[in-house]
């Protein structure tokens, strides 16, 4: 690739660009630390800035092949700090007095009209993955997306046939398939060293994770005016109208209320369960059996609060997936350190455990297990916003491709239904729908409200 230099009178209009806020990318000849050339550099737009997606941010920063230059919140203040946070960035990077090349937006679609935007980053309430998702691919965009996928199971077949139809990168936000222990556990179950597998045990935190406080009242019902600067009807989008509250919009009050998310039953869950369908080798597939109970929240929150499932794989291996509370006393009795969340795997010759605090086994040799050559050795990514950047610039497969996401949130929606309608859910992988209970089969889509449909 040949050498272009730029005149400081193009170094200049370039700036001046960027200070009204245009997003632009700087020449690498102007930048003298920048060591990937403008030309292969994937440009970012972030939709949803506030806690997850700030972190998300955060490591997409540190991708020396990406560069961030749009960032959009129907908060107003979130948006401009994380504008100023890029900005700050870029100016220590580029050795730059100040830089103003991040474009804020408030309304998503304006962002998505962009063309200079490669990809994006999706890291809304829950309720907004899947209609962000698809008007981005169909606008061009590559996309990153936090779990959990859709508020419905057709929501997630549409974002599925969404991605496929435009060709376009999609990556799940299940980072833990990055981390090396998670991914030698589920080489030692898909090599035999633990022999058949037959149970898998998945769980992870629920509601009461949260601040005592917070639980207790099940959340502010008490209507209040909307804050200045924040759009409310833009947020709720495609939910149900309801009045504004204290702790609807706040961090970690949106996972909980049912209009938004089926809460960390498929928010938390979302990770261990995907582990399970790594190690059991399901990632094209869903249990066809879902048979349990669990409890609802009561007040604002209206998601699942506790929940024990029994769910039954064609290859005859059962997933017990539960909430912490519930999963203590049954994983404790193997398992002598046991944490919030994790995924274990139990064969006929031994068990493999996983969180992300490390990794346990019995027998304890297993951990000592060099794979053979002739062994499946799985894809190995250590960072996963890396990942994505690579494939969107290579169009490789992603370790968390849109089908993997859709089929494991499948069990999450699942095992929501059979609790809401209390009896047990067969599914026909097959075809996508629930077998004989036409109740639960109408569950598996919601309405959308107003205008708001799935591009």
């Amino acid at each position: 690739m040949s050498t272009k230099t730029i005149s400081r009178r193009g170094f200049l209009r370039t700036a001046a660009a960027a200070a009204i806020g245009i997003p632009t990318i700087i020449p690498a000849s102007a930048l003298g630390r920048i060591t990937t050339p403008p030309s292969d550099r994937i440009t970012l737009g972030h939709i949803g800035v506030g806690g997850r997606g700030g972190d998300l941010l955060n490591e997409f920063l540190q991708v020396e092949k990406s560069q961030s230059v749009a960032v959009c919140d129907c908060f107003g203040d979130r948006r401009q700090a994380r504008a100023q946070q890029i900005n700050a960035h870029y100016a220590d990077k580029f050795g730059l007095a100040a830089y103003r090349g991040v474009h804020e937006f408030g309304d998503f679609r304006e962002l998505l009209l962009h063309q200079d935007i490669d990809a994006v980053v999706i890291a809304t309430p829950d309720h907004w993955h899947v209609p962000i998702g698809i008007a981005a691919v169909r606008s061009g965009k590559h996309i990153y997306v936090e779990k959990p996928l859709g508020v419905s199971i057709r929501e997630n077949q549409a974002m599925r046939r969404a991605v496929q139809e435009s060709g376009a990168v999609f990556q799940y936000g299940t980072q833990q398939r990055s981390w090396g222990q998670f991914r030698f556990a589920c080489e030692l179950v898909r090599n035999g060293y633990i022999g058949r597998l037959h149970t898998m045990h998945a769980w992870c935190p629920d509601i009461t994770s949260q601040s005592a406080d917070f639980v207790a009242h099940g959340g502010s019902q008490q209507p209040i005016p909307v804050p200045t600067g924040f759009d409310y009807d833009l947020w709720l989008g495609p939910a149900p109208w309801s009045p504004y509250t204290a702790d609807r919009c706040r961090n970690y009050g949106t996972y909980h209320h049912y209009d938004n998310s089926l809460g960390f039953i498929a928010g938390w869950g979302a990770h261990p369960l995907d582990i399970a369908q790594w190690g059991n080798n399901t990632d094209d597939t869903a249990p066809i059996e879902y048979h349990g109970n669990g409890q609802l929240a009561e007040g604002l929150f209206t998601s699942v609060s506790a929940w024990d499932f029994r769910c039954l794989y064609a290859n005859d291996v059962t997933l017990r997936f539960m909430n912490e509370a519930t999963a203590k006393p049954i994983v404790s009795a193997y398992h002598p350190a046991f944490r919030d969340h994790g995924t274990t795997f139990i064969g006929d010759e031994g068990w493999v455990s996983v969180d992300r605090y490390g990794i346990y086994a019995a027998p304890e040799a297993l951990l000592n297990v060099k794979l053979r050559p002739s062994d499946l050795h799985l894809l190995e990514r250590d960072k996963h916003a890396m990942h994505f950047i690579e494939c969107v610039r290579t169009r490789i497969p992603t370790l968390c491709p849109v089908n993997t996401a859709v089929q494991s949130d499948f069990i999450s929606h699942l095992c929501d239904i059979s609790i809401r309608v209390g009896r047990k859910i067969l599914w026909n992988p097959q075809t996508e729908e629930i077998i004989g209970d036409t109740e639960a089969a109408r569950m598996m889509s919601r309405p959308l409200r107003g205008q708001w449909r799935l591009w």
